[in-house]
């Protein structure tokens, strides 16, 4: 199929999918446009839950499998939104739209790079699309429920703005929920154990709280408290105090690591993590995509956000067309340029990297 034509449907498919509400768990008719592109192109695909798939015409059981996947939900508008959020306009060269960038634009771009490689025969590796739901609130209805259904998957590209440079790693995600406790009292009588009073020595120790084990990739594991919550009367001294902490995890250390670390050291009386699902992920530099993208001039570095890549098991790089700084921001918008180069990236990576 003809590149150009192929991006031009793209372009087309991203605007279809911006004027189409899709906010996490709502994905059913954006998984509609994803399906129509399949029917139109006369490719093969499934559908599960609002997760939409499909594998290249040559599959093989005995070659591995590269999968290409990126999301099709939104956050929800911010308030400080100028334009309407669901109106797809191209103005000099920007198509403004919710989720135009995060992650429309690699979404299509994806999408249209299966398309083109689709037929090919003379591939290393097996491609299998996934157009998936749920990843702005880390779903179960999203890629980790779709994984058992679709071959064992080797490689993962995760389509995520990046500029197009390769995101060699990403940071996992630990949320914990801490408790400091007190004796709870009159505020007019003396207390010498106020569960708030005793926060702040572990706020210091939160603060000043550093693990040994720094990532080249990534840089250190960094820990922030995020939330406090205590009382609920004005003269009642709380029996508790509550925290929220917030762990970015690097390549280092697994998230059941992070866990006991925080359990056997924390100068808390309770400390729980909500999940340890959202794992760090990472790609050897000497992996054939690696080395295939540096040859075309792509720049590596470690991520810092989260992504679906937190769900795979599997060696995944994170790469896209569009900027992260522009994700969830008001007037949100990708260059149509960049959804253009994006796709012609792509394919030259995975022609590379995979012939």
């Amino acid at each position: 199929m003809q590149l150009e034509k192929l991006q031009q449907e793209a372009i087309e498919l991203l605007k279809n999918l911006i004027q189409t509400q899709s906010l996490s768990g709502e994905e059913e008719k954006t998984a509609d446009l994803l399906e129509n592109w399949f029917k139109q192109h006369e490719i093969p695909h499934k559908r599960f839950l609002n997760n939409v798939w499909a594998i290249n015409q040559h599959f093989e059981k005995d070659k591995p499998t590269l999968l290409l996947n990126s999301h099709h939900d939104t956050v929800k508008p911010n308030s400080a939104y100028t334009r309407d959020p669901f109106k797809a306009d191209i103005e000099n060269g920007k198509l403004y739209g919710l989720g135009s960038n995060d992650a429309g634009g690699c979404l299509v771009s994806l999408l249209a790079t299966f398309t083109y490689l689709y037929s090919d025969e003379n591939l290393s590796h097996n491609i299998l699309f996934a157009g998936t739901a749920e990843e702005e609130i880390n779903g179960k209805n999203g890629i980790a429920a779709l994984l058992p259904e679709i071959p064992k998957i080797d490689v993962a590209i995760v389509g995520e703005p990046t500029l197009m440079n390769l995101a060699v790693a990403e940071k996992g995600l630990v949320v914990f929920d801490a408790v400091v406790q007190g004796t709870p009292s009159h505020a007019a009588h003396p207390n010498n154990d106020n569960s708030i009073y005793k926060t702040a020595k572990v706020l210091e120790w939160f603060e000043n709280f550093k693990l040994e084990k720094v990532s080249k990739n990534l840089g250190e594991v960094k820990v922030t408290v995020t939330q406090i919550n205590a009382g609920s009367q004005h003269n009642v001294v709380p029996a508790k105090t509550h925290l929220v902490i917030d762990v970015r995890v690097n390549d280092k250390y697994s998230n059941k690591e992070i866990e006991q670390i925080l359990k056997d050291e924390a100068p808390v009386d309770e400390i729980n993590a909500r999940s340890l699902r959202l794992n760090s992920s990472s790609i050897p530099l000497d992996h054939e995509l690696v080395k295939a993208g540096i040859n075309l001039g792509m720049e590596t570095y470690g991520s810092p956000t989260l992504s679906d890549q937190a769900m795979l098991s599997c060696p995944s790089l994170k790469l896209g067309p569009g900027d992260s700084t522009r994700s969830h921001s008001a007037d949100e918008f990708i260059y149509v340029k960049e959804i253009e180069e994006g796709i012609e990236k792509y394919i030259k990576l995975l022609e590379k990297a995979l012939k």
